[in-house]
């Protein structure tokens, strides 16, 4: 008998809903305008890792690590990033 042990696919949101501290990558920016051109200039590019290191209270920024160093990213702005949500691994 084989045992098969459950999987979990990545879960996709877009940024400013992923939880902190949880490990993700870029599935795409979401904007074709000035604003997704500026993201994808700040590294926000498909299959780029990222985390949510805090959020802001009351609507207000989000804290980002992308490619070795922190950015500040409005609710709106990270709203325009989709992500896979990765699983850690145990």
């Amino acid at each position: 008998m084989t045992k098969t042990l459950p999987t979990t696919a990545p879960q996709r949101c877009n940024l400013d809903h992923c939880p902190p501290g949880a490990p993700a990558v870029v599935a795409a920016v979401e904007r074709v305008d000035r604003l997704g051109d500026r993201l994808a200039e700040l590294g926000l590019t498909p299959g780029a890792a990222v985390e949510v290191v805090r959020r802001a209270p009351f609507g207000g920024p989000l804290v980002v690590r992308v490619r070795d160093y922190l950015l500040s990213l409005r609710r709106g702005e990270a709203a325009a990033v989709a992500v896979f949500v990765v699983a850690p691994a145990n």
